[in-house]
């Protein structure tokens, strides 16, 4: 297994015991006949320990952008497993850094999909730092750097049009990278830095997934803004805390009764770890096992795909 350390954990799954948790208060369970199994593959020198099973899990917080589908195809299995786990009555919320599209045009894709989902259930970082925005800068002209319309999730923050020379804005928002991000775009950005406007950015992923390979994101561009600026950017979406405390706030459950499911590993998992949810990451999307092996902790569970999840909760479940 190219020097990695291999486990494989298994659990019974007994009638009436092997199913899918509903809630804290209703531990009834989806019946699943046979056992369960799954592989790990943990970094090198790391020790390759699983967290104990919950007591309940309530909700499950998900990726979208390599998780469920790539370049919005749903990836082998996914819209199943989505389903799964909403008729064993688990909520759910689909958090995203995704800054090309608003939620409703998000939810109207993969409904058409057929991923059972409105867009009540997705939080995207544009949503979030509207809310950031709103609450720390009220007022504020902002200066926005995104690639695709975003503007129905950012609300009532007052973004100037990029061809007004004349204004100064008092924030810089960096949202997805795209073809706006030319030489001219990043040096005005620079400029408004420079005069003392504040960075605030959606997130620091440095790429993505598509059907074409990987692809160069917006966090390449904001280490180059900030190191330039000398200026250190508020991240409003994956990795903050905040983006998965917003998420927990709506599903109306703590982060010990909640699972995070992504193929980023610090983004996605780590950091969500970090805030007290257990991690689940993906192969699939952006992973690769060179990130997987450099990354700064280590996951709680790796599976290799997001159509594995609702048996790796059907274990847990038994075990309980």
């Amino acid at each position: 297994m190219g020097g990695h350390e291999e486990s494989v954990r298994r659990a019974g799954g007994r009638a009436g015991t092997g199913g899918l948790v509903r809630s804290v208060h209703d531990h009834r369970a989806l019946k699943c006949g046979g056992r369960v199994a799954w592989v790990r593959i943990a970094p090198p020198g790391r020790v390759d320990r699983y967290r104990p099973a919950m007591d309940s899990v309530r909700a499950v917080l998900i990726d979208i952008d390599g998780v469920l589908t790539v370049s919005w195809e749903p990836l082998p299995g996914a819209v199943e497993a989505l389903r799964e786990l909403r008729e064993a009555g688990l909520a759910v919320a689909l958090v995203t850094n995704t800054t090309s599209r608003t939620r409703a045009s998000i939810a109207g894709t993969l409904a058409e999909a057929g991923f059972p989902v409105t867009a009540r259930d997705i939080l995207t970082a544009p949503a979030v730092t509207a809310a950031y925005i709103a609450e720390h800068f009220p007022g504020a002209r902002c200066a926005l750097l995104n690639s695709g319309d975003i503007g129905e999730d950012l609300g009532d923050v007052d973004v100037i049009d990029a061809r007004d020379t004349g204004t100064v804005p008092d924030v810089v928002i960096v949202g997805g990278a795209g073809p706006e991000f030319d030489y001219v775009a990043l040096n005005r950005a620079f400029g408004h830095l420079q005069r003392g406007a504040r960075l605030v950015a959606m997130h620091r992923n440095l790429y993505w997934r598509t059907d074409d390979g990987l692809q160069l994101d917006a966090g390449a561009f904001l280490a180059g803004l900030e190191k330039a600026a000398r200026t250190d950017a508020v991240v409003t979406g994956k990795p903050s805390r905040a983006f998965f405390a917003s998420a927990l706030a709506r599903l109306g459950a703590g982060a010990d009764e909640a699972v995070m499911v992504g193929d980023d590993v610090e983004s996605d998992v780590l950091a969500a770890q970090a805030a007290g949810v257990t991690g689940v990451l993906v192969r699939t999307g952006k992973y690769l096992p060179q990130t997987h092996r450099d990354a700064s902790g280590t996951p709680d569970h790796v599976i290799d795909s997001f159509a594995e999840l609702p048996a790796l909760l059907r274990a847990w479940s038994a075990e309980q």
